[in-house]
């Protein structure tokens, strides 16, 4: 199953994050779960019958929307600018 590495998870952090040892921050943590649930799909499109993985992407995407939501509820432009970021529609 795929995991985010910690090249490419620190890489993802560096980018995304709002200022320098930031690792928690909704845009950050939208951004890890977009790279998780990119690879899951890949995956899943190889394993269709790979229904415990399946169930863990569809908690993955919840997970991101709450916070997506959460992030337009408290800041529309930076909600904006992430979807637009990550290639993602809202």
């Amino acid at each position: 199953m795929p995991v985010i590495s910690k090249e490419e998870k620190a890489k993802i952090v560096s980018q995304y994050a709002r200022e320098a040892g930031d690792t928690g921050s909704v845009e950050v943590q939208v951004a890890l779960l977009t790279e998780s649930i990119k690879q899951l799909t890949e995956h899943l499109k190889i394993h269709k019958k790979d229904n415990g993985t399946r169930r863990g992407l569809l908690g993955q995407v919840a997970r991101r929307r709450s916070l997506l939501r959460y992030l337009r509820k408290v800041d529309a432009k930076r909600h904006h600018d992430l979807l637009a970021s990550l290639g993602i529609r809202g």
